[in-house]
Order: structure tokens, then C-alpha cells, then sequence
């Protein structure tokens, strides 16, 4: 058993240091594990190339043999076992994009420093096109995003509805008109794609173009590129929340139309009955959840029923 999941872990990673890593063995012990696998199924099982060992068709056929029955122990095990969040130090790998570090982790790592102080968080950033491959490989048991197509052997759960706001730095004390918002120049944050591609629907719609002057990767600098300048983001609204909290950064609604995006919390389902695991979900859920999936503010701030911008 235990060389299966060294065989597995190798099958996720493809790296022997980050097997030992992840295992907390040393490299001598995973070489080793890896010998007795290969003499035990006559295959080398992984061929290096570059800083990777591929899998060979065997390693791959056998992985798709052992994962069931792998997965199958991990549930019977979850199910006889108690979780203690206060006196547990378990590591749990999470993918979340960089809306919801940036504006929703940090009251949550508060929480758990108190209600878990020993337990780990691995942050594996991700987004819609990636959350897959994670949950897939097993980088990830859980993950934060907003989310396009999933894993049949994965699960979902609406956490709320991603709001468009407008950042602004400028002193100016009225609300931004259509005219103003299409002329001012616009910062973009490449890690929110579908938002960004969404905004540039909303203009061709109405004929109208933007001018974006600078594309960021991430929100952490956002708010001190945008301070003393007549920049303008479009950011999720609890990044904007988040953000409004900084020195001249005030947030405001996005003065068109827009459609509605869903935060959701996924899991593989390997994992739903592990109590650890049911309970850091059900941390994400209160901290990172509200009741807004059948609410949202439209473009002048008042609320505006879903099903219209269906």
C-alpha cells in the first residue's frame, strides 16, 4: 500500500523531489519506493525527460486500475475518523483564483488561526480554464473560482454571485456617466478573463469602445497604480470592498449592463464524506457565500432581480 501511493503521488507529480515533498519522505526513500515498483511490474514506469519522469503506457494503465480502489480506501478511512480542527496539523492543497485571495481569504486565515492554529493551507493558484486539471490530477481537493466545465467525478456548490464594481482614485464626487466611464482610461487584471471579456461585450453592444492602458497579472498592486491617476478598474465587488478599504480608492457600480457570474466551491468527490475536508468547505461556505445568487445591483446601484439579465 504504501508503494501505491508513492505510485500515485509520482503519477500526480512527475517530479521525485516534489513526491518527497508532498509525502514528507526523503529522495533516497522515493528513488527506492520507485525501484521495487518498477522490479514489481517489469516496466520502468517513468522515463525522465527534462525535469519531469513521464509515465509509460504501463504506469498509465496501472494508474487508471489502482485510482478506484485508491480512492475507495480513502473514503472508508474518512468515514471511521474524527476531525479535531484545533488539534490537527493536515494540509489542505486549495485552488483559488486571485479575486478571491486578494478580497475573501483574509478574514477566513483570521478564523482558522484561531479555530485551527496547526493546520496548513497550500494555495495553488487557478481559474476557469484550470480548476479542472487540478481537481483531476489531485493538486487540489477543493477549489474557489468562478467555473466552466467540471470533472463528471467532481461536485459544485453556489457560494454567490460575482458583482462588477468600478475602482476609481480620482477626487471627483459624482458618480461616473456612460460618457465619463467610456472615456477615462482602463486597467485591466488578466487572471479575471471572463470578466474582462465581458466588459468588452457590454461595449460593442452599445457601439461604444474603451481605452486600456495597463494589463495587470494580479490585484495585489492595483490599488497603487490606480492612487493619484484617472485609471478605472472593473474588479469583482468584494475585491472592490477589499480594495476600498486603501487610502483615495472608492468603488462604485459599472455604469452599463452586465451579466452575472457564479462563485462556486468544487471538490472531488473522493472527498465528500472526509470529515476534514466537509469541514474546511463548510468554512469556505460562511465566510466566502452571501445571499445575493437571486440579487444583484444594476447599474445605478438598485437591486435588480437575476432572471432580467438572463
Amino acid at each position: 500500500m504504501n508503494l501505491l501511493v508513492i505510485f500515485e503521488a509520482m503519477m500526480q507529480e512527475r517530479n521525485v523531489s516534489r513526491v518527497g515533498e508532498k509525502l514528507f519522505l526523503g529522495q533516497p526513500a522515493v528513488s527506492s519506493a520507485l525501484a521495487r515498483l518498477r522490479a514489481m511490474f517489469a516496466d520502468p514506469l517513468f522515463v525522465r525527460n527534462g525535469r519531469y519522469m513521464e509515465p509509460t503506457a504501463r504506469a498509465q494503465d496501472l494508474f487508471e486500475r489502482f485510482t478506484p480502489m485508491l480512492d475507495t480506501i480513502a473514503i472508508t478511512l474518512s468515514q471511521v475518523s474524527d476531525f479535531d480542527p484545533a488539534n490537527s496539523s493536515r494540509t489542505f492543497h486549495v485552488g483559488i483564483s486571485d479575486d478571491v485571495e486578494y478580497g475573501l481569504l483574509p478574514p477566513l486565515l483570521r478564523h482558522l488561526r484561531a479555530e485551527a492554529p496547526s493546520v496548513k493551507l497550500v494555495i495553488h493558484h487557478t481559474d476557469c480554464t484550470r480548476i479542472s486539471g487540478l481537481l483531476v490530477n489531485g493538486a487540489i481537493s477543493v477549489g474557489i473560482s468562478h467555473t466552466c466545465d467540471l470533472p463528471a467525478n467532481s461536485k459544485r456548490k453556489f457560494l454567490r454571485l460575482i458583482i462588477p464594481m468600478v475602482l476609481r482614485a480620482d477626487s471627483e464626487a459624482k458618480r461616473l456617466s456612460l460618457d465619463e466611464f467610456c472615456r477615462r482610461p482602463h486597467a485591466t487584471i488578466s487572471s479575471m478573463g471572463t470578466l474582462v471579456t465581458d466588459v468588452e461585450r457590454a461595449f460593442k453592444k452599445m457601439s461604444r469602445n474603451r481605452l486600456v492602458v495597463l494589463d495587470v497579472p494580479q490585484f495585489s498592486a492595483l490599488a497603487v497604480l490606480l492612487a493619484d491617476s484617472d485609471l478605472l478598474a472593473v474588479v469583482p465587488d468584494y475585491v472592490a470592498k477589499a480594495m476600498s478599504a486603501c487610502s483615495g480608492i472608492r468603488a462604485e457600480p459599472v455604469p452599463l449592463k452586465m451579466g452575472s457570474y457564479e462563485l462556486s466551491l468544487v471538490w472531488r468527490a473522493v472527498a465528500d464524506n472526509d470529515p476534514a475536508e466537509r469541514w474546511l468547505r463548510s468554512r469556505f461556505s460562511e465566510f466566502f457565500g452571501d445571499n445575493s445568487r437571486l440579487r444583484l445591483a444594476d447599474p445605478i446601484g438598485n437591486p435588480t432581480d437575476r432572471s432580467s439579465l438572463a
